[in-house]
């Protein structure tokens, strides 16, 4: 049977160990991450069917959460229950976890100072630059479709950016407007969009002045407290569609703009670190929740964002199973990933503007986006940091 389990026995402290492996050896980004789970569980182990297998990756795919990490979590699911879905969980993210913890306190305690540590950060910057729009190509190529509305969806919710309107209006705009349009409703949808333009322009019109005023007012960080730190990864770890590069808007607005507790240059670095770690992208939030509150912020930012990846399994995946073969709710995840792109498109305008500004910095971008393009390595995020901050090193001192 194409959906029959064929898993040996297994205990408890033997998941935890088998999924700790599998965090020390979590290089190279989600792709590399999957394989290399198909490859043990699925191709040698077998664990379940590839079919199975595909099936399942889809339904993480289309939800929010780093989807290598919640394969994780649903292997220990299907082999010991809840107590293996934590255990495994907890296992892939937790080598990761303690490195960018322990790179956080040594950043913080220590700072860039000299100038040869920021001379490696500031080559490091632009590579990241690179690296986030190579993430939006990726993103963007498999979630619009060559689909006019989607299309639509995402240049909505760029623009929506870029005038400071609140991300999650476009992206339940975008959600119900493809949600419609997938039902023939195309009118209906049409004036949705339209209404919604208006909205979007009087709201930026009305608050342009208060805006402007809180940007000077936020221009000194601020302290932020251990909710605050907690929600705010909990709305990353539920807004994160097609992979943790969509956390990356949602977590800057929070930090940066909003909040205010690290510069643009700070949050820029701890991606740069997150990229040389064994570990999903999305641990540069444990960078942030450092910065914001040191040890017990780093954790509360870190669990809000994995709550999500672990409570979706350890609900009920088969619900799940069922819930997203719904077509309209399907229809409503793809407007909803249509928007997160062009979140993820004026976010990277805007570190681009403000990364670039020398010859160095676009070499540096050119370099890296070109061998980001060109290579399928999963060493080829590490290297390209790395690659980087040595070029600073030579040369920005």
């Amino acid at each position: 049977m194409e959906d029959s389990t064929h898993i040996p026995p297994q205990t408890l402290t033997g998941i935890f160990l088998r999924f700790l492996r599998f965090g020390l050896l979590a290089w190279g980004g989600p792709v590399a991450q999957i394989a290399m789970i198909r490859h043990e569980l699925v191709e040698e182990e077998k664990w379940i069917s590839p079919q199975r297998f595909n099936r399942v990756l889809a339904v993480y795919q289309a939800l929010p959460g780093p989807e290598a990490h919640e394969l994780c979590v649903y292997f220990g699911m299907i082999a010991r229950g809840r107590a293996g879905a934590f255990l495994a969980g907890l296992g892939f993210m937790l080598p990761g976890f303690l490195l960018m913890l322990a790179l956080s306190w040594f950043y913080v305690a220590y700072g860039i100072h000299t100038p040869a540590l920021q001379s490696v950060f500031f080559g490091m910057q632009p590579a990241v630059a690179a690296l986030i729009v190579r993430a939006m190509q990726r993103i963007g190529s498999h979630a619009l479709h060559r689909d006019r509305w989607l299309w639509s969806i995402a240049i909505f919710a760029g623009v929506a950016q870029l005038l400071d309107v609140n991300f999650l209006f476009p992206l339940v705009i975008g959600g119900l407007t493809y949600a419609i349009v997938t039902r023939g409703r195309t009118r209906l949808a049409l004036g949705l969009v339209v209404a919604s333009i208006f909205s979007m322009l009087f709201f930026a019109i009305a608050f342009s002045n208060q805006t402007s005023a809180d940007v000077a007012t936020t221009s000194a960080l601020k302290a932020t407290t251990i909710p605050s730190l907690f929600i705010s990864g909990l709305r990353a770890g539920l807004l994160t569609f097609g992979g943790a590069y969509t956390a990356i808007p949602f977590i800057r607005y929070d930090a940066v703009e909003f909040g205010g507790w690290m510069t643009n240059a700070q949050f820029l670095d701890g991606l740069a670190l997150s990229g040389l770690l064994p570990a999903p992208l999305i641990i540069f939030s444990t960078f942030v929740g450092y910065v914001g509150g040191r040890f017990w912020g780093a954790l509360v930012m870190t669990l809000g964002v994995f709550v999500p990846a672990f409570a979706f399994t350890m609900i009920g995946h088969d619900y799940l199973e069922r819930l997203i073969e719904n077509t309209s709710l399907h229809a409503f995840l793809d407007g909803v990933t249509a928007g997160v792109v062009g979140i993820i498109a004026a976010t990277a305008f805007g570190i681009l503007y403000e990364t670039l500004t020398g010859i160095h910095a676009w070499i540096i971008f050119a370099l890296g986006l070109l061998v980001l393009f060109r290579s399928k390595a999963k060493w080829t995020i590490a290297a390209v940091i790395l690659g980087a901050g040595i070029y600073g090193l030579i040369f920005l001192r």
